[in-house]
Formats: C-alpha cells, sequence, structure tokens
C-alpha cells in the first residue's frame, strides 16, 4: 500500500508540473525564468549560460545533488528549455535542476566535439563552484536528449576532449547519467541496422573521428549508473545502439537500466509531446526512481 502511495503522490506531483511549457523551444536566445542564470564559458565574444532551478526553502537542506540537462538538436540547433519542465519537477523534489546551453553548428559554425567540450566544462563549472549552488560535488547527475544525451553520456565516457584552459583536477565526470534516446554510438557497428548515413555522422560534422565520439568505446569499470529511455519505432536514432550500450554497461559490473518503448518515436519523452503528456510522465516516474534509488532524492512522503 506505501509503494501504491508513493506512486500516486508522484503521479500527482507530475500533473501538477504539466499545466504547460511557458517558452516555446523554437525561440533563441531564450528567455528563461530561473531563479538565477551563470556564464560558465566564455569563448571569444560568446558566453555560454546554466540557467539554475533550486529546491523551494521549505525543502532546501544544503548541500543538495545536482542535475545538468542538454538539450537536442543533432549538434546543430536546439534549444536549452527543452528541458525546462524537467528541471521545476527535479527542483521541487529537491535538485539544484539546470539548463545548459552549448555550441551548435547553425549558431556558432562549430562541430559537435565542440560541444563535448562544452558538456565537460558544464560539469565541472557546476562541481567548481559547489559550495556557491549549495550542491553536493560528487551527487552531479548528466542528462539529455539524443544529441543532448550524447553529450550527457560523452561527460561520463569519454575521457579526452576536455578544453585545454580548464583545471582538470576538478572532474567533468558525472556521478549518473540520465539518457533519452541518446546517440552512443557514430559509426557502423556489427550489423545493427542504424541512420549514420542519413544522420552524416562524419568528419566534418563531427570535427573528429566518430570512434573517438563514441560514448559507447569508452565504457570502463568507472562508467556511472545509468538510466535510458527509446522508443523501438525511433528512425532517427536506432534502439539497438543502446542495448548494445546496455550490455557493454553490465559486461563491466555497472548499473545500466534500459526502458523501451513500444511504438514510440524520436523525441517521444518531451513534455508536450502530445496532449496528454502520457510519455513524459511515465519516463519522469521512473526518473524519480532511478534517482532514489541511487541516492539522489528522497523518497516521496505519505
Amino acid at each position: 500500500m506505501k509503494k501504491i502511495d508513493e506512486v500516486c503522490l508522484l503521479s500527482m506531483t507530475l500533473i501538477f508540473f504539466n499545466i504547460g511549457s511557458l517558452y516555446s523551444q523554437s525561440v533563441y536566445p531564450p528567455k528563461i525564468e530561473s531563479d538565477t542564470s551563470f556564464v560558465y564559458k566564455k569563448v571569444n565574444e560568446l558566453n555560454l549560460k546554466l540557467w539554475v532551478f533550486n529546491p523551494p526553502q521549505s525543502i532546501k537542506n544544503d548541500p543538495r545533488p545536482a542535475i545538468v540537462f542538454f538539450f537536442g538538436g543533432g549538434w546543430k540547433g536546439g534549444n536549452p528549455n527543452q528541458f525546462l519542465e524537467h528541471c521545476k519537477y527535479l527542483s521541487a523534489r529537491g535538485m539544484v535542476a539546470i539548463l545548459a546551453d552549448y555550441r551548435v553548428s547553425s549558431r556558432n559554425n562549430t562541430t559537435a566535439v565542440y560541444a563535448v567540450k562544452d558538456a565537460k566544462s558544464a560539469i565541472r563549472w557546476v562541481r567548481k563552484n559547489a559550495d556557491a549552488l549549495g550542491v553536493t560535488p560528487d551527487k552531479i547527475v548528466a542528462s539529455g536528449g539524443s544529441a543532448g544525451g550524447h553529450l550527457a553520456a560523452a561527460t561520463g565516457t569519454i575521457p579526452m576532449h576536455d578544453e585545454v584552459t580548464e583545471d582538470k583536477n576538478v572532474s567533468s565526470r558525472p556521478n549518473a547519467m540520465i539518457l533519452f534516446n541518446p546517440v552512443v554510438i557514430l559509426y557502423p557497428f556489427e550489423k545493427i541496422s542504424s541512420s549514420w548515413e542519413k544522420n552524416n555522422y562524419t568528419l566534418t560534422k563531427l570535427g573528429v573521428a566518430p570512434e573517438v565520439l563514441s560514448p559507447y568505446n569508452f565504457i570502463n569499470e568507472n562508467t556511472p549508473p545509468t538510466i535510458i529511455f527509446h522508443g523501438e519505432a525511433d528512425t532517427t536514432v536506432d534502439y539497438k545502439t543502446v542495448l548494445k550500450f546496455d550490455s557493454k554497461m553490465k559486461t563491466y559490473g555497472n548499473e545500466c537500466v534500459t526502458h523501451l518503448y513500444e511504438g514510440e518515436k524520436h523525441g517521444f519523452f518531451n513534455h508536450n509531446r502530445n496532449a496528454e503528456n502520457g510519455a513524459y510522465d511515465a519516463t519522469m516516474i521512473k526518473v524519480d526512481s532511478f534517482l532514489v534509488v541511487n541516492g539522489f532524492l528522497e523518497k516521496h512522503k505519505n
């Protein structure tokens, strides 16, 4: 009965935050009404920002776990406010939730490897400024969808592509990863029928060889606990690639929980994807449980 009550309470919380997104994901630069924002990185005249959502004072008990979200868009476009509702929900649950901007080709004429550099810079900045943010430095989660899922996975796996000017004594590796239809293998792999040619995973687009930008290739015994959500009808990123990722994670003794959704296509998890928000709700219930099990959130109180 207690477990049922917890699920019901979580569902009610999700319904409260399903009133609707306040901002269009197509508007850039975004105007995000967060608690505060910071420039985490300057590249020439470009200021890359983080938007921070703090827990309410009623449950705030510093330091808190943090989660950093990276938007999708094929390293070409996209908008940080894609995960706005995710941040609102998780900050209400007690985390410091953060939206991260990063460089993309359409706005900054950059390749994917620079997006990886930015993602690693964002995680490092949060950890380096943990005291000021009220964050527990060893409880930082990386999350994202599609290309943003790739960036989150890259921060937890790939040991290179850090900015040379940054302090490597501060780790850019998160303590857990939450990945929504992520790109984890960027080259033709075994007999998986995927869409590498369609997505143009080439040196020109990536900036480096696909093999050195593929999170799958760098899984080891230290890869953080991971949860993955993927639609089986996804024609942009083949779900079989995340099954390979899941299998290799478990070979190394790492926690990896993969949830597949029959009939669901790319981006199915987004808030306001449909009127019912069913996939958003379903995935967030599992996100919440994953964070509870791994010590990032407390259980819902009855």
